[in-house]
């Protein structure tokens, strides 16, 4: 099994996060015995303490692609364009409205080819470049600047926030729920990505036709709010050591998936090795 990176992007005490601990003694409900169970497995992380919009920078970027791609992009955008670091701005660099204040002003003044060069490697760069100056530019223009709308994400209602967040145009539910997460440390909010999607649509806890925020309905009503946030970070790791869309761990027996006892395994058959859609195999079962 692959060691645990040795750095928490999560946020963390090291930024003013809370650590995630928890008591798995007597779980409530079957999502919970899961979160429980992985709980065991990987490692306690901990939430809050990163700046909001730093954080929707980093989710944005993270979109369709792994940290291993993202990170770098991530860590050369702040490198460049930040005017908090070390360095500074980048002396190339040129500006719409003179030397900018912060992150915010910087990426909704520059060129926005300049954005798009420096995060590479995070794919589909040019889209992103265009939300991420999009974004930038909408929280100038409401808030000021990035301070004041760290505090917004901070203080105002949840319902607030997250309706504020997936206004903005390419900021969908995973990323304004990552932005809860990570940057408001909010309790009971639990990020619907891929992985998340299916590994609890294959374990028979949604249902095998829910959408994405289905799936993030019946984890949020299931679990405590304490242990979402742990829940995704590591429903993610189990799904990409585990769960994975074409082979999962179970086609080679019981004892090769750690939550075998507890899933329903929807969509797949360790017998003939059929793996499908939990939504595919529901449709096939009512057409028999």
């Amino acid at each position: 099994m692959p060691e645990e990176p040795a750095r928490n992007i999560s946020g963390g005490a090291s930024g003013g996060g809370r650590d995630a601990r928890f008591d798995a003694a007597e779980p409530a409900t079957r999502a919970e015995a899961v979160v429980d169970r992985l709980g065991e497995l990987f490692w306690q992380k901990s939430y809050g303490g990163r700046d909001p919009f730093d954080c929707l920078v980093r989710t944005i970027l993270s979109q369709n692609t792994s940290d291993a791609a993202s990170q770098p992009a991530y860590d050369a955008l702040i490198e460049r364009f930040d005017p908090a670091t070390d360095d500074g701005l980048d002396p190339d660099l040129t500006f719409a409205e003179g030397s900018p204040a912060d992150l915010a002003e910087a990426l909704a003044t520059t060129d926005r080819t300049a954005i798009a060069e420096t995060i590479a490697p995070a794919g589909l760069h040019n889209q992103k470049s265009k939300v991420l100056q999009t974004v930038a530019e909408l929280i100038l223009a409401e808030y000021g600047s990035a301070a004041a709308f760290d505090q917004f994400v901070a203080t105002a209602e949840y319902e607030t926030v997250r309706e504020t967040l997936l206004a903005m145009n390419g900021v969908g539910p995973k990323t304004a729920d990552c932005v809860l997460l990570f940057a408001a440390g909010r309790d009971g909010v639990f990020p619907v990505d891929t992985h998340v999607h299916r590994i609890y649509r294959r374990l028979g806890i949604a249902p095998p036709d829910a959408d994405h925020e289905a799936v993030r309905a019946v984890l949020e009503a299931e679990l405590p709010g304490e242990k979402c946030g742990f829940g995704h970070t590591a429903s993610i790791q189990f799904g990409r050591e585990y769960c994975s869309a074409r082979t999962p761990a179970c086609l080679d027996g019981p004892e090769a998936c750690p939550l075998f006892d507890l899933c329903d395994r929807v969509g797949v058959d360790p017998e003939t090795g059929e793996v499908v859609d939990p939504a595919d195999a529901a449709a096939a079962g009512s057409d028999g």
